[in-house]
């Protein structure tokens, strides 16, 4: 979805689908259109910090709806929603707000303010963050109540709901060199090619020797390296005890096509099955024909051997960087549209837990961009590392509602 990198945003749009659902599609096109919003004079310091997160600006005058006024809205996607009004509620008015312990959230805001402490409309709030006591659950509630003014996010069609996914930080199994079970490369780019250049499809790219010498590290399991491609970053846990870190280190620019639809199309897989554990499943089945699956994806992701905790930045957190430059934090980042949502926005979301129906009510926080991210009402919800985290966020594709939440000046 989506590590310290030249271009975060760029890392961030590496996180392609999870099986059937195309979540990180490549194919979208920002254009420009009419679609404004406007801040009014409470929060116009926070436009002058946001603006320079927003894809483009719109100009006109605004009409005057309400004392607090919504952001300005950017790029918009064809055939997507993105954000075209958002509506200010008192506190009483954010349903769930209270069902939330906000435990890890002051936690995850402070890692905002490592960027954004300097801008004038966040520099009350962050100065603030830094005197919360993590455990004390009353003080942080009051905390945001005071220092933060919710706005409900609705779509250009006025709707008010929208698509929740998930994404997660792969754990793979590997060595640095070619042994045993360990025979399925990820590839650094490969030395003598531009970067940014277009290369081969994937099955030429891994057969005609053009990535000799360029690898990474070696894995145990091509799906489990098929899905970190997927992810854009993740680890390898390797056979000497120690835990490499690999970050998105660029593409071969073919389009992305989801193996999950392919094996549906072709009835090996039913609807409910084509999800990121159902395609592990048929790949166990049928060990001799995943080569073949593969190959219908031309897209190829490259690496890079990124820091690990002891040398990060950040005071060592261990999170992936997402877009916002940041470290993620496990079920408090989401990734989203920032021509609709500025990066740093905390997010009040309000959705329910894969396939349930069981609420889940979180204060979050924008932190990462995915490629296929687009519109309004729109997340995609980091749940953390490992098998567990890959599992729900396999399964993760909920309606939600989001309240974004704007530093009071």
């Amino acid at each position: 979805m989506k590590i310290s990198r030249a271009s975060a945003t760029k890392a961030s749009s590496a996180k392609m689908s999870i099986g059937y659902w195309s979540r990180k599609s490549d194919m979208a096109v920002s254009i420009k259109n009419g679609h404004c919003m406007w801040f009014g004079p409470r929060l116009a310091g926070w436009m002058a910090a946001a603006a320079a997160a927003l894809l483009a600006a719109c100009g006109g005058a605004p009409t005057r709806t309400s004392a607090l006024k919504p952001p300005t809205g950017a790029a918009i996607v064809p055939g997507q929603v993105a954000a075209k009004r958002l509506t200010p509620v008192a506190w009483q008015q954010v349903p769930g707000w209270q069902d939330d312990s906000l435990i890890g959230a002051t936690a995850a805001l402070r890692q905002n303010c490592a960027r954004l402490a300097r801008q004038p409309a966040w520099t009350r709030a962050c100065a603030a963050a830094d005197r919360l006591d993590e455990l004390d659950v009353s003080s942080a509630r009051t905390f945001f109540e005071t220092y933060f003014t919710p706005f409900q996010l609705a779509n250009t069609d006025g709707t008010l709901d929208g698509l929740v996914t998930g994404y997660y930080e792969p754990l793979l199994h590997g060595s640095r060199v070619r042994r045993g079970p360990y025979q399925y490369a990820l590839y650094r780019w490969p030395a003598g090619y531009r970067a940014g250049a277009a290369l081969p499809a994937r099955a030429q790219l891994e057969r005609a020797g053009i990535l000799n010498g360029n690898e990474l590290v070696w894995v145990d399991d091509p799906i489990e390296a098929f899905f970190l491609q997927v992810q854009g970053s993740g680890r390898v846990l390797l056979d000497d005890g120690s835990v490499m870190r690999v970050g998105f280190g660029g593409t071969n620019n073919q389009p992305y096509r989801s193996i999950g639809k392919w094996l549906l199309d072709r009835g090996e897989l039913t609807p409910a099955q084509a999800t990121m554990q159902g395609i592990k499943a048929w790949a166990k089945a049928n060990p001799t024909r995943v080569d073949a699956l593969l190959d219908t994806n031309p897209r190829f992701v490259f690496f890079r051997d990124m820091p690990t905790k002891e040398d990060a930045p950040h005071g060592g957190a261990d999170g992936p960087i997402g877009a916002l430059g940041v470290p993620l934090t496990p079920e408090r980042s989401i990734a989203v549209d920032p021509s609709s949502i500025p990066l740093g926005t905390p997010v009040f979301l309000q959705t329910t837990r894969p396939l349930t129906n069981t609420p889940m009510n979180r204060l979050v926080f924008a932190q990462d961009t995915g490629s296929a991210i687009k519109g309004g009402v729109r997340a995609d919800y980091f749940w953390g590392l490992g098998d567990d985290a890959g599992d729900q966020a396999g399964r993760m594709k909920q309606v939600g509602r989001m309240w974004l939440l704007f530093p009071n000046s």
